[in-house]
């Protein structure tokens, strides 16, 4: 069942950024053994883990985290019915870890991603690069050619309007991994021994109107500015498709963001990803997402969200009808999963009255 623990630590940084301010989020089948490694980096920090799978098996948190752990039964008892809207047997259920924290930032990491080191062998604080890239501004109306022009060492190229100088608020810090790339089946399957050994030292805003790739297992965001929106969607136990949680979120938030005038960035931080998942496996879980996605695609590409919605809650219940009316005709299961958006943010409100109270004055954070 829920609970907290706390016990005192050693070792930890004196003054970590945004202590107080940031969850970290773990979704887990096991024991979280790979904490140790993180220690020096997340101990400072408040952890949600979700746990996945059978309830009745305990999950052993190493001593010093300060943690809640959530299984199904919690979720079930917390949302009533409205749990129907999270996910079983698939890392989607990570996404009540969003719905739960109190705290203005989120990062979320999978429990088979370890330290990874940059050229000079030093171990990467990836939390740290994450918050970094969170307190920085985007430029998604403008591309700088020399990336993130508020690093240090860096700046404006000419030619870079000077009244997009300021920036927009930052909502999202996409990740990348070292050694195992997030590859789909396909991909794995004919490259089935390619690591990723490319360390680019680069941070970039996605541009307003690009669509990406989310993947959910080195994130960070800003709950305040895009919480409700991180809706990882129906995956796993009971439906026909799975490994695009993650996914849809990314879509979702990312024409959410850009009618929002808000920023994603990608690129730093790496983390070092363990071990590949069974290309076999994945494959049953994805062939027809590899189908349904040259339908996804266009639909986000092209869906315009009205201008009275000025907040996330308002764009993502107009996204969930819009997926009903226009992606319904693909499969009965987009019309399952557009109840569960509407559903999602119907339980996030709930879990969050002050933040719903603003959505409803037209606050868009």
């Amino acid at each position: 069942m829920a609970g907290t623990v706390t016990v005192p630590g050693a070792n930890v940084p004196s003054t970590p950024l945004l202590k107080d301010e940031l969850d970290i989020v773990i979704p887990t089948i096991r024991n979280l053994d790979f904490l140790e490694m993180w220690r020096p980096f997340f101990q400072p920090y408040h952890l949600i883990i979700v746990q996945d799978g059978d309830p009745t098996k305990t999950i052993k948190v190493p001593e010093g985290f300060d943690y809640e752990l959530y299984n199904r039964n919690d979720i079930n008892r917390i949302l009533g019915p409205k749990a129907s809207c999270i996910s079983f047997k698939d890392s989607a259920c990570r996404c009540f870890g969003y719905m739960v924290s109190k705290k203005k930032y989120i990062y979320t990491i999978d429990d088979d991603c370890f330290v990874a080191k940059d050229p000079t062998g030093k171990d990467i604080n990836a939390l740290e690069q994450h918050i970094k890239n969170l307190l920085s501004p985007s430029t998604p109306f403008f591309f700088n050619t020399l990336y993130d022009p508020y690093r240090e060492g860096a700046d404006f190229v000419r030619g870079y309007p000077f009244s997009l100088r300021e920036g927009a608020h930052t909502a999202v810090s996409h990740g990348l991994w070292l050694n195992i790339p997030d590859y789909d089946a396909p991909t794995q399957l004919v490259k089935p021994k390619e690591r990723n050994e490319r360390y680019v030292d680069a941070v970039m805003t996605i541009p307003k109107g690009t669509l990406f790739p989310m993947c959910g297992m080195n994130l960070a965001f800003d709950r305040d500015l895009i919480g409700p929106a991180m809706y990882f969607g129906l995956m796993g136990d009971g439906q026909p498709i799975g490994r695009y949680d993650d996914m849809w979120a990314g879509w979702c938030v990312k024409v959410i963001c850009d009618h929002l005038s808000l920023g994603v960035k990608t690129g730093l931080p790496y983390i070092w990803h363990s071990k590949a998942s069974n290309p076999f496996v994945n494959l049953k879980k994805e062939y027809k997402g590899i189908f349904w996605q040259e339908d996804i695609i266009p639909f986000f590409q092209n869906v315009t969200i009205p201008k009275e919605c000025d907040t996330v809650q308002k764009c993502y219940i107009y996204l969930s009808g819009q997926v009903k009316e226009k992606l319904g005709k693909i499969d009965p299961y987009f019309g399952k999963l557009a109840d569960a958006m509407v559903t999602w943010i119907e339980a996030w409100d709930e879990l969050n009255p002050s933040a719903a109270a603003g959505a409803a004055n037209g606050k868009a954070r």
